[in-house]
């Protein structure tokens, strides 16, 4: 049983050792990123500068000061149309599977994006078979809208990719307005 509270916050630089290790976990052994060789620190840090360069959250979950995952968005593209358009990321350590993290970091997540304006909140889940990513997804909102057949190859094999939506605020039922020029 956990007797202490998960903590929910912004990032900070002192994560990204903690955030690289996570991902450098989920690159080497899980399909939920394609990428087949773990960032180090520096370039963790390039990516995490260029969320928050954007005014995007990148939020941590800690218990008793370890940080257990992470969560962030980004545009879905970088073409201008998409502004309105988010895609989530959530990696978790592999001891803090199955306790509910991931799904509180996205419920965090959603009600940031929202805050900030953005519309759509799009899911492209690595692996088919990450009924894990799926069912937090799923029960947060998010509905199927598509399947990428065998569009990775990590493992020796194919790997699908789902895309999930989630409308965000007003979502398309009302014109989208820029928070600033």
């Amino acid at each position: 049983m956990l007797t202490s509270a998960l903590l929910l916050r912004p990032s900070t630089p002192a994560d990204l050792p903690a955030i690289t290790a996570i991902y450098g976990w989920n690159v080497l052994n899980g399909t939920g990123t394609f990428e087949l060789e773990a960032p180090d620190v520096a370039e963790m840090t390039r990516r995490r500068d260029d969320v928050l360069s954007k005014g995007l959250p990148w939020l941590v979950a800690e218990r008793e000061g370890v940080v257990l995952g992470y969560a962030y968005a980004n545009h879905f593209r970088p073409r201008r149309a998409y502004r309105f358009c988010l895609e989530d990321s959530i990696y978790l350590s592999p001891e803090a599977a199955g306790q509910g993290v991931g799904r509180l970091l996205l419920a965090e997540l959603i009600a940031q994006c929202e805050a900030r304006g953005a519309r759509q909140m799009l899911a492209v889940i690595g692996d088919s078979a990450n009924a894990a990513s799926i069912a937090v997804h799923s029960a947060l909102g998010f509905e199927h809208t598509g399947l990428l057949k065998a569009a990775g190859w990590k493992f020796e094999r194919w790997l699908d990719v789902v895309l999930m939506q989630r409308n965000l605020g007003l979502g398309n039922s009302a014109a989208a307005v820029d928070a600033a020029p």
